[in-house]
């Protein structure tokens, strides 16, 4: 990003046309990133809590004030019987940099010896299961998906979430390429692509596996490259053959000609590119889902290519010094681990110790976590002491005992990888911050010196953990310094430009090959080979559930929204009207909903409102809230995730959002908005 700044304001954000990834071009959301930054609804001093909890309400306090109770509470909590493990941290990716995401705060909370947190509440699952496969979360150049000739695009929505692929989608579609969407809605991408698979939410294995049985039966897979760089084909072989484009078809709800269309595709159009996305990881096999799908570059030898191949995340490519910047070995003992997606259940029910203390920064659990009846029965807790470090006044805030201001992007010292391309980048702080705004490196900075933690680790600056995020004596990272990415804003890693990450093997498994079959997760009491495991909530596994709640519900981001941030700018709230769910006509016929219809969505676990819209966008059986929307913005005061359940993935022990099942009914029938 490239910013103006006039008399200490900026007043101008705009894309950097040097930076070939982004090419100068910002989504959506960035481009309005002023308005976040200069908003009248910012939190710019530290608060103490004076109403309710869940009130909202707040006195002025000073930074000494707030940091001292905070510490005296700690440390009250630390010397009792509970012991610092009665403290948790919850954060995620609010702020994403390595210095402000996983740096000073890691080290505070190893050194107190506060609980641990399982950060799994997008990712896990996921990159799980592409490691079990690939060895790291390598793939390939988001720059050469312009020159592939298939690109298939499973669980994303890049004209939504990733417009950097998409305007390179774009490209090769005007080139000749063909473009499949994989996906249970018609979303924006969908739309724009020449085929799109309407699947049934949680099946992306076994149309994977439809896949691979169609390319090895009729011949279609590249043996000298299974020969020379993979391990288990003949297991992953047998398998696949169960799975006939019938029985494949049959499980995911499509036509049989659908499966042996792309197989065909994909064994004889070369190059092929995949695009996977979290979406297809949010149900219970979502791990196995990943494994199945990242086995079928190898079997066709996509990976010979720059343009094959496939890409989950490239921030396996980035060699991030993880111990430098989090201290690992301050840890003392072996605490606990809280899982932040079931973190409803862990404030309800957590015992030896119970949790006493939660501090929020980066998050906003209250609106993105999963049966928020739980989670707001967790922060309600008067014995709970909360403190929330944000930039705007969320659902979670409200419930805080203290709260804090913190900076925005403009305001602070950060280094980023990335998840999407090979361009490690410097985030130099542009204005002063905001009132007594703080980044999350100078509150916990302040906080080890009020708790005694005189490691000489917590008086480093972010100019000196910028500076050793990265192991730059690595191959990939050489020719980059810290320094000269500070003034040229970007350094492209030490990877060929023309980058075929496995063009000869050289998998980053213990095999050193692509592992078809992986004994690591065997002897961990996994299945040696992926899994077709279906939704733990689906009419196939539990008759009885999808007989009171039939229709499968899944969440998608919204254009607008980046999970619960910019979801409370005005601009972005008027664009998405309303909370609306997406319904298709028979489902909605059968209810007696027409668009416009306020309806009420509801399960076992809770219920929200939103207003439907009556579209064959929707496939039949499944219906589509786009999220996530602000709880206390919402109709009702209910998001999406009053619906959502606890339970966790097969793998990388993440949260199970599209496994659900649903009913929807007329909540006032003549109550209608337009959309």
């Amino acid at each position: 990003m490239l910013v103006t700044v006039e008399n200490g304001k900026a007043i101008e954000i705009r894309g950097d046309p040097a930076h070939p990834p982004t090419d100068g071009k910002l989504c959506t959301k960035v481009a309005r990133y002023l308005d976040r930054t200069y908003s009248p609804d910012r939190v710019l001093h530290p608060m103490r809590r004076v109403g309710r909890k869940g009130e909202g309400r707040f006195a002025r306090v000073s930074w000494d004030e707030a940091l001292d109770e905070i510490a005296e509470r700690f440390t009250a909590i630390v010397k009792s019987a509970d012991g610092p493990q009665a403290i948790v941290p919850y954060s995620y990716c609010g702020t994403m940099g390595l210095v402000q995401s996983q740096s000073m705060d890691r080290r505070f909370f190893h050194r107190l010896g506060a609980s641990l947190l399982d950060r799994t509440i997008c990712a896990t699952a996921g990159k799980a299961g592409w490691v079990s496969v690939i060895g790291a979360s390598v793939g390939m150049d988001l720059e050469q998906f312009e020159n592939s000739r298939l690109i298939v695009i499973w669980g994303s929505n890049p004209v939504t979430s990733n417009l950097h692929l998409w305007t390179r989608v774009q490209e090769a579609k005007r080139r000749g390429a063909r473009i499949v969407a994989i996906d249970p809605y018609r979303s924006a991408t969908a739309e724009k692509c020449h085929e799109h698979i309407a699947l049934l939410p949680g099946t992306d294995a076994a149309l994977a596996y439809g896949i691979m049985h169609v390319l090895i039966a009729d011949d279609l897979v590249d043996r000298d490259y299974i020969e020379r760089y993979t391990v288990g084909f003949d297991a992953l072989a047998a398998r696949a053959a169960e799975w006939t484009p019938e029985r494949a078809a049959q499980t995911c709800g499509i036509a049989p000609d659908q499966v042996l269309r792309l197989a065909h595709d994909y064994g004889t159009i070369k190059p092929a590119a995949i695009r996977l996305n979290y979406g297809m990881q949010r149900a219970h096999g979502g791990g196995n889902a990943v494994r199945a799908v990242a086995c079928l570059p190898a079997l066709v030898g996509a990976w010979r290519d720059p343009a094959g191949g496939a890409l989950l995340s490239s921030s396996g490519t980035f060699p991030v010094d993880g111990a430098a910047l989090e201290r690992p070995d301050l840890i003392r003992g072996a605490p606990r681990t809280i899982n932040m997606s079931a973190i409803g259940d862990a404030l309800l029910h957590a015992g030896d110790p119970p949790i006493k203390a939660i501090f929020v920064y980066n998050s906003n659990p209250l609106a993105v976590a999963p049966e928020s009846a739980k989670v707001t029965c967790g922060f309600a807790r008067e014995d709970l002491f909360c403190v929330v470090h944000e930039i705007f006044q969320t659902d979670t805030a409200d419930y805080a005992d203290i709260l804090l201001p913190a900076t925005t992007q403009l305001e602070q010292t950060d280094v980023h990888s990335s998840y999407g391309h090979l361009y490690a980048v410097a985030n130099n702080p542009a204005i002063e911050p905001l009132g007594e705004a703080l980044p999350n490196t100078e509150v916990f900075r302040r906080l080890a010196a009020r708790m005694g933690f005189d490691e000489p680790c917590f008086s480093e600056s972010d100019e000196d953990i910028a500076r050793g995020a990265l192991r730059w004596t690595d191959a990939r990272a050489q020719g980059l310094d810290w320094e000269t990415m500070k003034q040229n804003g970007w350094q492209r890693l030490n990877v060929p430009r023309a980058y075929a990450p496995f063009a000869q093997g050289n998998f980053p498994t213990p095999s050193r090959k692509c592992e078809f079959r992986s004994e690591k997760l065997r002897a961990q009491g996994h299945d040696a080979l992926p899994e077709v495991l279906l939704p733990r909530e689906s009419a196939a596994t539990n008759v009885n559930l999808a007989k009171r709640y039939p229709l499968a519900f899944i969440s998608p981001p919204a254009r607008n929204f980046l999970n619960s941030s910019f979801a409370n700018l005005p601009a972005f709230v008027t664009e998405e009207k309303t909370p609306r769910l997406d319904i298709h006509p028979d489902d909605a016929k059968a209810r007696g909903i027409a668009s416009g219809d306020a309806v009420r969505i509801f399960n076992d676990r809770g219920a929200f409102t939103a207003t439907a819209r009556v579209t064959d966008r929707a496939r039949p059986g499944v219906v589509v809230a786009p999220s996530i929307w602000w709880r206390k913005l919402a109709a009702g005061g209910e998001n999406a995730n009053a619906v959502t359940g606890q339970a966790l993935t097969d793998l990388g022990r993440a949260a199970t959002f599209y496994d659900c099942l649903v009913e929807v009914a007329p909540a006032h029938a003549r109550d209608r908005q337009p959309l």
